[in-house]
């Protein structure tokens, strides 16, 4: 959840900083004239900013997510936990066939674990004390398992693309919008009027969230081939046991049925829809049937 919630959050502010650059600099009034909007340039412009809010989101996402959890990277190991979140990262890394990812611990008592970076050889995978504390080392053996398969499959890139395609379709779109507010609807004939702005800026919030459950769409998808990964790495049985444990987890601390949905595991109605992890439920019944289908 760390990982998209993180990305998410990052591109929208960098998103918001770089349409405020392109109306500082002129851009957006550069490409309207008195006969409307230049369509061709827009694109061009909203392809160049939408791809570089993405990217500049993954070349940050390591230091974001080490700012924003407080995570301390191992740089020597002070204890046996220590020794062995090292040597088990280092070994699945080599079976997965990528460079050697940081490994860090960050303080939070629900059971969590996160891996980002811009790319599949200088990655980051970190584990929270709660799950230090409450799961078993073959639990956590197949949950760092799930994290380096993240990393080796590419995720935090794919949906950068995603993320860019998405961003160039939300500035482009929100701009024609404006337009077609502040000449069709206003009237007015004189360069960009409030009702411009306005309106680009409404779009851009609403695209924005629309954007969202399309990457999590993808991002619950993504979570089926790590699993999988978790599965290879450390052994099908270990996989479906940590996803138990996390299940009972969440079960344990569960909000109240009135607040539910609004809790970042709450399964239910529209907000399912910005889950970026599929229900435990669904993810152990993959595990099982791939199980079956190889018996």
């Amino acid at each position: 959840m760390k990982r998209v919630f993180l990305l998410i959050v990052t591109n929208f502010a960098i998103l918001a900083v770089l349409s405020v650059t392109m109306q500082l600099l002129g851009i957006d009034r550069a490409l309207t004239n008195e006969t409307g909007l230049n369509l061709q340039g827009l694109l061009v412009f909203a392809a160049i900013f939408g791809f570089g809010g993405a990217f500049i989101s993954l070349f940050i996402s390591k230091w974001m997510a080490k700012m924003s959890t407080g995570a301390r990277v191992i740089e020597v190991p002070s204890n046996t936990t220590e020794r062995w979140l090292v040597d088990t990262v280092r070994r699945q890394a080599e079976r997965a066939g990528i460079g050697m990812p940081e490994v860090a611990i960050y303080d939070a008592p629900d059971v969590n674990a996160f891996a980002t970076g811009w790319n599949r050889n200088a990655a980051l995978v970190a584990v929270s004390t709660g799950l230090l504390n409450n799961m078993t080392q073959d639990e956590a053996e197949a949950v760092l398992g799930h994290e380096v398969s993240h990393v080796a499959n590419g995720d935090m890139v794919t949906l950068t693309l995603i993320q860019g395609v998405l961003n160039t379709f939300v500035i482009f779109v929100s701009r024609v919008v404006g337009f077609v507010v502040d000449r069709v609807l206003l009237k007015n004939e004189r360069g960009q009027g409030p009702g411009f702005w306005i309106a680009t800026i409404v779009a851009e919030l609403v695209l924005g969230v629309l954007a969202s459950i399309v990457v999590a769409w993808f991002s619950r998808q993504r979570e089926f081939r790590a699993d999988a990964g978790g599965a290879a790495l450390a052994g099908r049985q270990k996989m479906i046991a940590a996803l138990e444990r996390l299940k009972i987890n969440h079960e344990q601390s569960a909000l109240p049925a009135q607040m539910s949905a609004f809790g970042i595991s709450g399964g239910g109605g529209l907000m399912s829809l910005f889950m970026s992890h599929p229900p435990l439920d669904v993810r152990i019944a993959a595990l099982r049937a791939a199980q079956s289908g190889a018996q």
